[in-house]
């Protein structure tokens, strides 16, 4: 087991609970938001943040600004976000395709074609779908608004998976087929 090096920046984590998408853990840095899990996966949220061996801090008052945009956010009366996400702990790639999907506006989609296309590097389509399910801040990096080129939802790892990718393409009103 790598030890934490005491000196590397904490990580922060907090809740948000009763939403109508169940509950989260968020986690931030000094720089942003680092992630957003459902909490039925706590699992996959501790290993997420153990990968950067820094410290994690229990610290509500430091994640109370992202869990309130979130929460307004699934109550629909925010259509953008404004907290700082942080990109610095992202391959080059995977910020590249994920700062193209943070820009996808509200109630629109786009393919993994799109984006790829989009970041000029139309043949990697599938890399775009890789680093989509790798996200590891759903909703707020707008994953749910990328969508098959036939059209069709595909892939959703957050929440009741295809079922909630869909009620948040309702919610913003979003056309799929």
């Amino acid at each position: 087991m790598k030890k934490k090096r005491q000196d590397a920046a904490p990580i922060f984590i907090g809740e948000l609970n009763g939403t109508r998408l169940g509950d989260f853990r968020l986690a931030a840095s000094d720089f942003g938001l680092v992630a957003v899990e459902w909490a039925e996966s706590q699992g996959e949220f501790d290993s997420y943040l153990a990968r950067f061996s820094r410290p994690v801090v229990d610290d509500a008052k430091r994640v109370k600004p992202y869990a309130k945009e979130l929460a307004e956010y699934i109550d629909g009366k925010r259509r953008a976000f404004t907290i700082p996400v942080d990109w610095t702990l992202f391959t080059p790639f995977q910020r590249e395709a994920l700062q193209a999907v943070f820009r996808i506006p509200y109630g629109e989609t786009r393919t993994y074609l799109d984006i790829a296309r989009q970041i000029n590097r139309p043949h990697a389509f599938r890399a775009v779908g890789g680093a989509n399910a790798m996200n590891p801040m759903p909703l707020v990096i707008p994953c749910h608004r990328v969508i098959g080129m036939d059209g069709k939802l595909h892939g959703y790892g957050g929440g009741q998976g295809l079922k909630t990718k869909e009620w948040l393409l309702q919610m913003e009103g979003a056309v799929i087929a």
